[in-house]
C-alpha cells in the first residue's frame, strides 16, 4: 500500500481548507494496512494505540477550535475528552496514559465515526471568517497531527516488533540497494563564531524554537554522516555493553537493568544480526545508519569512539547551506537507508532523528503561550535530550532546521540515531 504522494506533499500551510483534510486523510492511509485487531494495543506506556492517536488528533480540532468558535457546535461524546486528553491540565481531567491499551470501547468504527464528525464541523467552521488567532491555532493542529502521523508508525512498529510473529506492517515497502560505506575520516570544519540561531519567518514554528537569538561557537568538527549500523557493531564487539566505562551512571544503571546488549530491534539469529523493519525482519545492512539507539548508548559510543554528540547549536549551524531533503515518508521505505554522498554533511535531515548532547532548555527570552496550548512544549523542559533533524517517517513539509524534538535519554522507539563531532 503505497501512500498517494498527493497526500505525503501536503504544505501546510497552503489555505487551510484544503490543508486540512489532506492531513486527515494521510493518517487514516497510515492506519490502512492494520487489521483491526492491530488498533487497541499497547505495548509499553509510552506507545499510545493506533486508534488513540485518530481520536486524540480529532479531540484537539473538536477541544480547541469547534467548542470555542463554531456556534452551535456539540461534543460527539461528553465522555470523550476525558479519554483522549493528553496532558493539558487546563483542560481537565484525563485517562491514565499507561492504561490506553486497556480500552476496547470506544471501538475503531466509533472513533472513525468520531473523525468524520469532528470533520464536519472543521468544514463548517473553515468556511466562515476566521480570525488570524484561530489560524495559527488550526495550523498549530495540523502541526500535531503530522506529529502524530509520526508517533503512529514509530508506535505500529513497537507493536508489531513484540510480537513472535514479528508481522510485517507492510509488505512492500522498499529496501536500499547503495551500498556505500562511509569514511570515518570524513569531518567538516565549522570556524568559531557568533552566530544565529532560532526560527525566524512568516511560516509555522513551534514556540520552542523561538526566540531566534546569538550563541558563540568554538571551532568544531562535524562528521559528514550517521555513525552506520557497522560502525556501531564494532562498539558492540568491543564489549561495549559490558564495559562501565564509557557510560554516563544513569546510562550504565539503564543498561544493567534492561540488559540492553544492542540496538532496540537488533536480533541475533544463527550468528547473524537481523533487524525488525516496518517491512518485518531483515538481514542487518551495515551501511545503514544506526536507529533506534538511546541518548545513553549515542553518548557512550561517542566516548570510546574518542568523539562526542554535537550541540544543538553547532547541528543548526551545520545545516545553513544544506537543502531539506532526505529519505522521507514519501520514498516508502519507512526505515533508514545507505548515505548516498559524503562530500558535506550527508543525511542531516530525513533519516534518523539525531542525538545532541543539549539538554532541552528554554532559549534566551522564551515566553510560553496563555492558556492551555501554553502546555505543549514548554513543561517539558526538564530532564529531556534535544534531537534535529527528522527520521524517515517524518512528513517531509513537517521539519526545519531550527525544529526541535526532545525526548528522554533511555528512549530507544523512536528512530532515533546520531553522528558524531
Amino acid at each position: 500500500m503505497v501512500i498517494p504522494k498527493s497526500l505525503v506533499h501536503t504544505p501546510v500551510p497552503i489555505a487551510l481548507a484544503d490543508a486540512y483534510p489532506q492531513v486527515r486523510r494521510l493518517s487514516e492511509a497510515i492506519c490502512n494496512p492494520l487489521a483491526i485487531e492491530d488498533y487497541g494495543i499497547q505495548s509499553m506506556p509510552d506507545v499510545s494505540p493506533p486508534k488513540w492517536h485518530l481520536a486524540h488528533t480529532t479531540w484537539f480540532f473538536e477541544t480547541f477550535l469547534l467548542v470555542p468558535h463554531l456556534p452551535g457546535y456539540e461534543v460527539f461524546h461528553p465522555q470523550y475528552g476525558y479519554l483522549f486528553n493528553s496532558y493539558y491540565e487546563a483542560v481537565g481531567q484525563r485517562h491514565p496514559r499507561p492504561q490506553r491499551g486497556l480500552l476496547s470501547r470506544p471501538t475503531v468504527e466509533e472513533v472513525y465515526r468520531y473523525r468524520a464528525y469532528v470533520d464536519d464541523g472543521m468544514r463548517s467552521l473553515l468556511n466562515t471568517p476566521l480570525s488570524p488567532e484561530v489560524k495559527d491555532l488550526i495550523t498549530l493542529g495540523l502541526h500535531h497531527e503530522q506529529q502524530h502521523q509520526e508517533l503512529l508508525l514509530t508506535d505500529i512498529k513497537h507493536i508489531f516488533a513484540i510480537n513472535p510473529l514479528r508481522p510485517a506492517y507492510r509488505t512492500d515497502l522498499k529496501e536500499a540497494t547503495q551500498s556505500t560505506t562511509p569514511s570515518k575520516e570524513s569531518w567538516l570544519d565549522y570556524p568559531g563564531n557568533l552566530y544565529a540561531i532560532g526560527f525566524e519567518g512568516n511560516e509555522f514554528a513551534f514556540d520552542n524554537e523561538l526566540p531566534r537569538h546569538q550563541v558563540y561557537l568554538q571551532d568544531f568538527w562535524l562528521a559528514a554522516h550517521l555513525v552506520t549500523n557497522g560502525e556501531y557493531l564494532e562498539f558492540i564487539e568491543a564489549g561495549g555493553y559490558q564495559q562501565p566505562d564509557h557510560w554516563l551512571s544513569e546510562g550504565w544503571a539503564t543498561v544493567q537493568t534492561q540488559r540492553w546488549e544492542a540496538p532496540l530491534y537488533w536480533e541475533k539469529r544463527d550468528g547473524d544480526w537481523w533487524i525488525m523493519t516496518l517491512g518485518g525482519m531483515r538481514p542487518l545492512n551495515l551501511n545503514e545508519p544506526v536507529c533506534h539507539v538511546s541518548f545513553f548508548e549515542a553518548d557512550a559510543y561517542a566516548r570510546w569512539a574518542g568523539k562526542r554528540l554535537p550541540t544543538e547549536a553547532e547541528w543548526e549551524v551545520a545545516t545553513a547551506s544544506v537543502p531539506v531533503k532526505g529519505n522521507f515518508l514519501e520514498d516508502d521505505y519507512l526505515h533508514p537507508i545507505p548515505a548516498a554522498g559524503l562530500t558535506r554533511p550527508d543525511q542531516l535531515f530525513g533519516d534518523v532523528w539525531e542525538w545532541t548532547q543539549s539538554a532541552y532548555l528554554p532559549y534566551p527570552g522564551f515566553k510560553t503561550a496563555p492558556g492551555a496550548v501554553g502546555e505543549y512544549n514548554g513543561k517539558f523542559m526538564c530532564n529531556q535530550i534535544v534531537l534535529r533533524g527528522g527520521s524517515c517517517v517524518t512528513p517531509p513539509n513537517h521539519i526545519r532546521p531550527t525544529y526541535r524534538n526532545f525526548f528522554p535519554p533511555s528512549a530507544r522507539w523512536q528512530f532515533s540515531g546520531f553522528r558524531l563531532a
